[in-house]
Parts: C-alpha cells; sequence; structure tokens
C-alpha cells in the first residue's frame, strides 16, 4: 500500500493543506479543529454532472448548515473559475482551488482524467481524524446528500464518544 492511501484512510489523521478560496483568501485543514469538515472533490466546475452534484449541496444547503459541518467543494480549477461557477449557481459552499493538484494527491482522490480530482467525499470529525472516505474513480458517480449528512452525523456522534 502507498503511503498516499495509508495517510488518507479512514481513523488516520487528515493531511493539512492550505488552498485558496473564491475571494482568494487561505484556508487551512488544521485551522479546522473543533468542527467537522467535508471535502467533496469534484472533477471541475461548470460540468453537467459536477454542477448537478454542488447544485444538489445548494439546494439541500438547509440540511448541512443545521450540522455545523465546514462543507468546502474542492477542485483542480482556478480561484476566477471557482468566483464564476460560485456566482452563476448561487452556490453557498467555499470552493477551494487544488491548482497542482496536491490535495486531491494526498488525499488519494485522483481522478483517471489526467491532472483531475475525482469525485470523492471525505468527512473529517473536530479532532481531525477521517471518519469517512468515499472515492469513486469514475466521475460519474453523485454522492447523495443524506448519505454525506449521515457520515457527518455519525463523525460528530463518534467524536463525543
Amino acid at each position: 500500500m502507498s503511503r498516499t492511501k495509508e495517510t488518507a484512510a479512514v481513523g488516520s489523521v487528515a493531511p493539512d493543506f492550505i488552498l485558496h478560496d473564491t475571494d482568494g483568501a487561505e484556508w487551512q485543514m488544521s485551522a479546522q479543529h473543533g468542527r467537522v469538515v467535508v471535502l467533496l472533490f469534484y472533477p471541475g466546475d461548470a460540468t453537467p454532472v459536477c454542477t448537478k452534484q454542488l447544485c444538489s449541496v445548494r439546494d439541500n444547503w438547509e440540511s448541512y448548515a443545521a450540522t455545523g459541518a465546514e462543507v468546502v467543494g474542492i477542485s483542480t480549477d482556478t480561484v476566477e473559475s471557482h468566483r464564476k461557477f460560485t456566482d452563476r449557481h448561487q452556490l453557498p459552499l467555499r470552493l477551494l482551488a487544488d491548482t497542482g493538484g496536491k490535495v486531491h494527491r494526498a488525499y488519494d482522490a485522483s481522478s483517471w482524467l489526467p491532472g483531475r480530482a475525482a469525485r470523492a467525499v471525505v468527512v473529517v470529525d473536530a479532532g481531525g481524524i477521517i471518519r469517512y472516505r468515499k472515492v469513486e474513480a469514475v466521475s460519474l458517480f453523485r454522492p447523495r446528500d443524506a448519505e454525506i449528512i449521515e457520515a457527518i452525523r455519525a463523525a460528530q456522534e463518534e467524536q463525543s464518544s
């Protein structure tokens, strides 16, 4: 097993990283300690399946927000691309630009498409431990919001026990 897969496994400490959001501000994984974090990796802005996925998150945002989790989308697109995508679809979640691909590689969430993230969901508990991980190499998979929200709640329960 590769070192990357070992560090991105359920039960391991989430790899730290810093990426820029749509405003150009830095967002750091380790700065999120104390709250559950959901990393939604996706191949690219403005593609049909990715648009459906992130618009579904938007349409279910009230349920996500009720969990108190920090939900972020991550792709290899640029800050400017994320800004346009967010504005066009009125997305409430923060999108992070992994233009160099280091983060999706650190989380072993690389697509079969060269240089792109796979469609993946990683839920990290408030202590920084990966509690849920689902990666699909074929990017037609679209995560179900109810499954993600259930994973958030399970991470919260696991942390408190």
